[in-house]
């Protein structure tokens, strides 16, 4: 059963009085109501102000009719099946003071991240439909789940996230967490996005808000290095010999990687032998990727049609899927020591995080490197945006970051200026040189 008990901490003239919720075992949860008191005018006896003059009998009172709220509340969440948390507590010692108003728009922050996460399927996305990706989503609960841990037990309000605490988060996310700048910063701009959310509903924001700066950040920011496997590196896996089906069936799959230019996730999930169509004399797959819903097709160029026609692989996971990668990578030969990140268990702290550093090449091998594979090696030899076609990168600047190359398309323009004018000034002293010795 619950019980309330109500405590001060301190003897001074003007003590808080704390509220100590029971909510069941293991589950005691201790906040400030908000009213303070002269210690001295305190009963440690009956938890309630000395019934010694009128003020005191009124503090006693509002006391005891907090008390009443939180029973009926406690009663009304139980019944739902609502978490009883501190946060939860915090928000209705608020409520029934008339801190925040009673329309279901709490001002923690925790609570309004939560609102986002509840109503993913009916926000407009960036691209003009509507419903946030699950990718979205789950960059709103892995926030919560961090936010939570940073502020421990202070259920900070939005209004509360001012540049300070802005700054403090970002110092936590990299020296607490040991995250890298890029996921940092991604974090950091989820958090502004949810003050603007809240503010759009009716919560009172931080006047700091607009004046917060965030870096748009892609996935490809973070000096990531663009590990890819090249055309002879290819060679050796599709030639290296292996010990088990598993692997042969996994090396189909890679080489489909590396020459369809899809995502883990679109690969096993939408390149099936289903989706292979005849288009002229050669075919064409047709699929809608994941991320985006966007559709896609994507030429059957001739390694992929010879896996096409003699058995496409079975289905196995992404997980399974890149450990056999890296089994073939290492069979291959493909040891060349390799700068890049991978996440690790840091020994110290416990903690799973971004280590970059020298590895065998063969240990970065996943679903992900056929991607950037199939983009690098026609980089070039084909027109960017006929690429852009079958990676769906909607920018030519986000397609060259993803590959590691700058714009060149200015050095052409300079080159021919210089030649064009070095070209006039041959013809010049020719002319000059012939009229001479005239």
């Amino acid at each position: 059963m619950a019980t309330i008990n109500f405590k001060l901490q301190s003897v001074s003239k003007n003590a808080s009085i704390h509220l100590v919720l029971s909510a069941g075992r293991g589950n005691t949860l201790f906040r400030k109501t908000g009213l303070s008191i002269n210690s001295k005018d305190w009963s440690t006896k009956t938890g309630l102000p000395l019934q010694n003059n009128p003020t005191n009998k009124n503090l006693s009172n509002r006391l005891k009719k907090l008390e009443t709220f939180l029973f009926d509340k406690l009663n009304d969440s139980n019944s739902k099946g609502v978490e009883i948390t501190g946060n939860w507590l915090s928000h209705n010692i608020d409520l029934h003071f008339g801190r925040i108003a009673d329309n279901n728009k709490s001002e923690l922050v925790i609570d309004n991240i939560q609102y986002i996460i509840d109503t993913a399927h009916t926000r407009d996305n960036g691209k003009k439909g509507i419903g946030l990706t699950e990718c979205r989503v789950n960059a709103y609960k892995r926030l919560k789940v961090l936010f939570s841990e940073f502020e421990g037990s202070s259920s900070y309000r939005v209004k509360e996230l001012d540049q300070n605490l802005f700054d403090k988060f970002k110092l936590w996310l990299l020296d607490k967490k040991n995250y890298a700048p890029t996921y940092t910063l991604k974090k950091i701009s989820d958090l502004k996005t949810v003050c603007r959310d809240a503010r759009k509903n009716g919560v009172e924001t931080s006047v700091q808000i607009n004046d917060i700066k965030t870096k748009q950040v892609s996935a490809y920011d973070d000096d990531m290095d663009v590990i890819i496997l090249t055309p002879a590196e290819i060679e050796k896996i599709e030639s290296v010999e292996l010990p088990k089906i598993a692997l042969e069936n996994a090396r189909k799959w890679l080489i489909l990687a590396c020459y369809t230019g899809q995502r883990g996730e679109d690969l096993t999930a939408r390149i099936t032998a289903d989706n292979f169509e005849e288009y002229g004399e050669g075919l064409v797959i047709k699929i809608t990727q994941q991320k985006g819903n966007k559709s896609v097709i994507i030429p059957v160029l001739p390694k992929v049609k010879e896996i096409y026609e003699n058995g496409m692989p079975y289905i196995i996971s992404t997980q399974k899927l890149n450990k056999h990668f890296k089994d073939i990578g290492k069979l291959a030969g493909l040891n060349n020591m390799v700068m890049g990140r991978i996440i690790e268990l840091d020994e110290i702290t416990g903690r799973k995080r971004g280590v970059k550093k020298l590895r065998p090449k063969y240990k970065y091998i996943s679903t992900h490197i056929g991607r950037r594979t199939f983009a690098s090696n026609h980089y070039g030899k084909i027109p960017t945006p006929i690429i852009m076609r079958v990676t769906n990168h909607s920018k030519e600047s986000t397609f060259l970051t993803y590959i590691n190359q700058t714009d060149n398309s200015h050095i052409d323009t300079f080159l021919d200026f210089y030649k064009a004018k070095e070209k006039g000034e041959k013809k010049a002293k020719l002319k000059l040189l012939k009229t001479s010795n005239q």
